[in-house]
């Protein structure tokens, strides 16, 4: 069923876009199996790895599909507005008026070009976002204390080695207090990643490296994974916390696993758990990767929440659809009752769609301030 949906707008495109084009059968029919190969992205990543979140073939052959399915799903849209502009003309008119073909090509080279530039835009090593979040109850020694948070790195074949050590070295080069990782660290098996995410063991802060799983680790062997990860010098957090000192003042650092653990034979995400005893009037900061949940983390005394999931939306306008589904948060700094909320775009994404458009990749510092 998955594969027929993804098929939709190379069949929108077919039947909208090349047929009508005035070409010969010839290069129509090269066209079409060209996109409806393309369309088939994730079937074809499904054959390669036996899951749709883990392409397992040349890093240039994944950047291609991106962006050729990218260019069917926009072209579509395109299509579809040229068609919903003529059905409001045969209203008025009476007349259903078909695109010129230059309309036509000109719709497909917006497409392609589009899809291009917002897989570009996918792929880097994101610029810096520095944001300062005032934290009520905020020690005078934590004034100023520096978090870098990195989220959704989808570490894979469009993510590899060599990705992960550049971002590694710019996160390193922020001079963090502390790093976190707010889930969703790989796509594909560990046998594939465990060299993509070797320089992970690279990242450096004076008070460590806190990290929470994300749902993408479930649908791989998350067990394995999490224990490679502590491992490498990361604490994970599950339903549980850390509190950072500084002299006889705290900070409480808590963190929950991703939502789908517990249909995974893991422990479910249970915030009393995570804040049991945390100390008497330390702020508390939650880690909890899909921010679905944050007005219970706000009536339980979370002074700040860090989440990612959403990808920010990943194309401005489509943000709209992905916030429904995330109770209203999809990016940016939000107030959830007396509880602040950060929602991070992400250090990568899934590279099962991987298209930027409006809503850019970040490396996230967050200085904390006292409240004035």
């Amino acid at each position: 069923m998955f594969h027929l949906v993804t098929g939709l707008p190379w069949l929108i495109v077919l039947v909208r876009f090349i047929l009508p084009l005035p070409w010969p059968w010839t290069l129509k029919a090269v066209v079409a199996v060209v996109l409806l190969i393309a369309s088939q992205y994730h079937y074809v990543s499904r054959l390669s790895s036996g899951s749709v979140f883990a392409p397992e073939f040349p890093r240039p052959l994944v950047i291609a599909f991106n962006v050729l399915f990218g260019a069917i799903v926009l072209l579509a849209v395109f299509q579809i507005a040229l068609d919903a502009g003529a059905l409001v003309g045969l209203v008025f008119t009476g007349y259903f008026s078909e695109p010129a073909a230059e309309v036509r090509y000109a719709a497909g080279i917006a497409a392609l070009a589009l899809s291009s530039f917002g897989v570009s835009r996918a792929i880097i090593v994101p610029p810096l976002k520095d944001i300062e979040i005032s934290i009520p109850g905020l020690a005078a020694a934590f004034d100023g204390y520096r978090i870098v948070q990195l989220t959704d790195l989808h570490i894979s074949r469009l993510f590899p080695a060599a990705w992960t050590g550049s971002m590694v070295a710019k996160a390193n080069a922020l001079d963090a207090d502390l790093i976190v990782i707010t889930g969703d660290f790989i796509d594909g098996s560990l046998e594939h990643r465990r060299a993509d995410v070797e320089p992970l063991r690279g990242l450096s802060a004076r008070d460590g490296i806190y990290a929470i799983s994300g749902n993408h680790e479930y649908f791989f062997d998350a067990g394995a994974f999490l224990e490679h990860f502590e491992a490498m010098d990361m604490r994970l957090l599950s339903n549980s916390h850390a509190v950072i000192e500084r002299g006889s003042d705290k900070l409480v650092i808590a963190g929950v696993p991703d939502r789908s653990a517990g249909r995974n034979g893991f422990p479910a995400p249970d915030l009393e758990a995570a804040l049991q005893g945390v100390p008497d009037a330390a702020p508390v900061i939650l880690l909890d990767h899909q921010p679905m949940m944050a007005q219970q983390a706000a009536v339980s005394g979370v002074a700040l929440q860090l989440s990612g999931h959403t990808h920010g939306g990943m194309i401005r306008g489509m943000d709209r659809l992905l916030a429904r589904a995330n109770n209203g948060f999809v990016s940016g700094l939000y107030q959830v009752g007396s509880m602040q909320l950060y929602v991070n775009n992400g250090t990568a994404l899934w590279p099962g769609f991987a298209l930027r458009l409006g809503r850019p990749a970040e490396l996230t510092r967050i200085t904390l301030r006292q409240t004035r």
